[in-house]
């Protein structure tokens, strides 16, 4: 079968679809759609995977982080690997697309090149990486980093409350995280993943598919505010150190910086603050501590330090205002932007073209596994529409037909990279 014969390899529609809404199933009932990583219907949904791997007669394995791996072995002996998945967890009351759509896809496109008998020269490796949500060991994408050398002995004795690690978490899922420096890999020659866009671009636009240009970086910043606790009937307004107010200041500011930097065309750039607590938290008490997180992110490094230096007056500036102490914006995480592959979006946009998809460059405000995965192999993401841009919650929602069509563009794209590239 040649890379022209796509015809052959487009993807089963209906039993995608129906494997999609049969993962779903895997679910806290009061709380849909919920699958976390390390949990028991965690492992009731890979235990499914596993099966339809198995049934889909690819070789199967979980490798030391933790991934479940399902492998085509490919017709020339040292010519690497082609992966493609993402990840089968949730967040809670997540959607039943988010992540594991890419997953199934990438079961289903295994699938149909198997069953057309396409003899790939690369192996093609299906993978549902490991918790790539937040978890409770407060360490997101486990899998992703341990196959690309990015988990360390640190990471692996972060707790849960209980007091189990993440290794031993990873261990009781089947990973060994005593040698988890044989997860990295040096055979990938591409890494394609699905995914719903998360947003609402591509329906507001109509455009069937997205071109992932760079997953953005992230960076939260801690920001503390110390006055003085005083009663709230008593002390004039004049003389207080209200904490709050220099709080709430900063907030209105952090936005209004945010959509200024938004509309300067110059990339993505997004900034909210998630995270609030006053002290003593009392309704009589001027508060004495307030302390906020951003979570800002782009894909522009230039952008994000500009937007570091307005943090840092504007943090100042409210503190003088009144009359409180601000501590220095402590960083607490600081990822770097993703670049998707050049040579592999160009190869996803002439798959797409050719079978009669639109298309547009985007870059994705989300993390993913891809980010990852880009730092050891060539990596691209494909984003399908979903309704209202809607994602982790339960009105999360795309259309099958939309599914297919991204399936369809990676299918392509395998066969002709797998063609092509050697």
């Amino acid at each position: 079968m040649t890379a022209g014969a796509k015809s052959n390899a487009l993807v089963n529609s209906e039993r995608l679809w129906n494997d999609l809404m049969a993962i779903a199933e895997f679910t806290l009932p009061e709380q849909p759609y919920t699958r976390r990583a390390f949990t028991p219907l965690f492992a009731k949904g890979r235990q499914w995977l596993t099966d339809k791997f198995t049934e889909a007669g690819f070789e199967v394995s979980l490798d030391a982080a933790g991934n479940l791996i399902g492998k085509i072995v490919g017709t020339t002996s040292g010519a690497g690997t082609i992966m493609l998945g993402s990840h089968s967890d949730t967040v809670p009351s997540g959607g039943r697309f988010d992540g594991v759509a890419g997953v199934i896809a990438a079961l289903e496109i295994g699938r149909v090149l198997k069953e057309s008998n396409f003899k790939a020269k690369h192996n093609i490796e299906v993978v549902d990486f490991l918790a790539e949500e937040p978890n409770v060991y407060g360490l997101s994408c486990v899998g992703s980093r341990g196959m690309t050398g990015n988990m360390d002995e640190n990471m692996l004795s972060f707790t849960e409350p209980a007091g189990e690690t993440l290794g031993e978490a990873i261990k009781r899922v089947g990973g060994a995280p005593n040698l988890i420096s044989s997860a990295k890999r040096s055979d990938l020659r591409a890494f394609f993943e699905l995914h719903i866009e998360q947003g609402p671009i591509l329906e507001q636009k109509k455009i069937d598919i997205g071109l992932v240009t760079a997953i953005v970086g992230i960076r939260r910043l801690e920001i503390v505010f110390n006055g003085e606790a005083d009663h709230a009937g008593t002390t004039p307004m004049n003389l207080r150190r209200d904490a709050a107010v220099a709080l709430a200041e900063t907030v209105v500011f952090i936005r209004k910086i945010a959509e200024d930097f938004a509309l300067r065309g110059e990339g993505h750039f997004v900034a909210t603050v998630g995270v609030i607590e006053i002290q003593p938290n009392a309704m009589n008490v001027v508060p004495q501590c307030a302390r906020l997180i951003i979570d800002a992110r782009s894909e522009s490094k230039d952008l994000m330090d500009r937007f570091m230096e307005e943090v840092k007056r504007i943090t100042a500036t409210a503190a003088e205002t009144y009359r409180v102490e601000c501590e220095v914006p402590k960083m607490l995480s600081n990822s770097i932007a993703s670049i998707c592959d050049p040579d592999l979006r160009s190869l996803l946009n002439s798959c797409a073209k050719d079978l009669g998809l639109t298309t547009m460059d985007l870059a994705s405000g989300a993390g993913h596994d891809a980010a990852f995965l880009s730092r050891i192999a060539p990596a691209a993401m494909v984003f399908v529409p979903c309704l209202r841009g809607k994602s982790h919650a339960p009105e999360e929602w795309a259309e099958a037909s939309a599914l297919a069509a991204g399936a369809n563009v990676i299918a392509e794209a395998i066969m002709r990279f797998d063609t092509n590239s050697l």
